[in-house]
């Protein structure tokens, strides 16, 4: 409990911390655009002086020199774009746009409107003339609009480089509990199967009917195969060359013999005999996950088909019922752990199923199709020998 209030805590300041620091940024960043705007507006109001003495002194003496410091400033004023317009309207001349097409008249009253949306024109008079100048951002204040935006997009890869991590650290933990419940369940359960073992013994002897002592001892196999399957957990289980179809058959019969009379099982298989790669133990509970589900589905009554095909190099094994389905946004969220439609449920059947045949046996587990209350397919794809 203490562990996971230290870890609210920090996801809190993290989530603070990172509040503080993308709205610093955001400000800083504005405050540093406005200065930068109100430094390019001056350098223009500098530039119109300079246009402003240059015709005053050209106009009043065309005989004397005309003073160097106007034409300095014009010809420095190169990374800022404008155009200057006369009091009639009409466009006087440019700068710093496209030299391609600065003479072409659509081209210019097109960057004309755009000066007239980004910036208030600077006015100049001169000998009872006015002429205005409009200019836009520089391309450097244009890049400087994207700054904090590339910002964000490195505290954000950060956040969830962080967020990733914890996941990552918090699945593996849960791995860990999940792993260390299943050895330690599979060691609870071989004490009394000892047990049992014995009262079995003792049956015989006592000349019990022989039926009783064999239904018996199938489910203390059936035990001893619960607590081997929880014993592997956590562990590379061993691959070995086994026929499928028995294996398969082996998990149905049993599960068929147990469930309602109301429920039609049937099983198909386009071979008598397909071999692959497999874990007995945790394949046929995979198996057997697949027709619970099924059986649950169909709350006790319905159809249950299991078939098996044998397709070039690989073999697909399909489960399919005629129960309650499901929307197709679960098809995947059903193999996630902890995910059940179910009222009593851990939520670790399928993804426990998914992890035996898509980590230890390289094979494939999916829902094939689903209807509402008319049934769900699975399928299985395991590569075959």
């Amino acid at each position: 409990m203490k562990l996971f209030s230290n870890t609210l805590l920090f996801k809190r300041i993290t989530l603070f911390v990172s509040l503080v620091i993308v709205t610093l940024i955001l400000w800083n960043t504005y405050r540093f655009f406005q200065k930068f705007k109100q430094a390019e507006r001056a350098k223009m109001e500098i530039h119109g002086e300079a246009i402003k003495e240059l015709n005053t002194e050209s106009l009043a003496d065309l005989d004397q020199n005309i003073s160097n410091l106007p034409l300095s400033i014009i010809s420095k004023t190169k990374d800022i774009p404008f155009i200057l317009v006369g009091d009639d309207g009409k466009i006087k001349g440019s700068n710093n746009l496209d030299p391609k097409k600065e003479n072409d008249p659509e081209y210019l009253e097109e960057q004309l409107q755009i000066m007239k949306s980004q910036n208030q024109p600077i006015k100049v008079d001169y000998l009872g003339k006015t002429d205005y100048i409009y200019y836009r951002d520089s391309d450097l204040l244009n890049k400087l609009t994207y700054y904090p935006l590339a910002l964000l997009l490195i505290l954000v890869l950060f956040l969830a480089i962080i967020y990733l991590f914890y996941k990552t650290n918090k699945v593996s933990e849960t791995n860990k509990l999940w792993t260390g419940m299943a050895k330690e369940t599979a060691h609870q359960i071989g004490t009394p199967l000892s047990s049992l073992l014995g009262w079995i013994s003792i049956l015989k002897m006592e000349n019990v009917d022989e039926t009783y002592i064999v239904e018996i001892e199938k489910d203390v196999h059936r035990l001893n195969t619960i607590a081997n399957r929880f014993s592997k957990i956590g562990s590379v289980p061993e691959l070995k060359k086994e026929d499928i179809v028995e294996v398969t058959k082996q998990a149905f019969d049993y599960l068929e013999s147990r469930s309602s009379k109301q429920i039609s099982f049937s099983f198909s298989s386009s071979q008598k005999e397909i071999f692959a790669n497999l874990n007995t133990e945790l394949f046929g509970w995979v198996i057997e996950n697949l027709i619970k589900n099924a059986i649950d589905a169909m709350l006790g009554k319905g159809d249950l088909h299991l078939t098996i095909e044998n397709k070039q190099k690989k073999v697909k094994i399909t489960v399919s019922d005629t129960g309650k389905g499901m929307s197709k946004k679960l098809f995947k969220q059903i193999f996630k752990p902890g995910f059940t439609t179910k009222k009593r449920g851990w939520g670790l059947g399928l993804s426990l199923s998914k992890r035996i045949i898509e980590d230890y046996h390289k094979g494939k587990i999916f829902v094939k199709k689903s209807e509402i209350n008319k049934g769900t397919s699975f399928q299985i794809i395991i590569d075959k020998i």
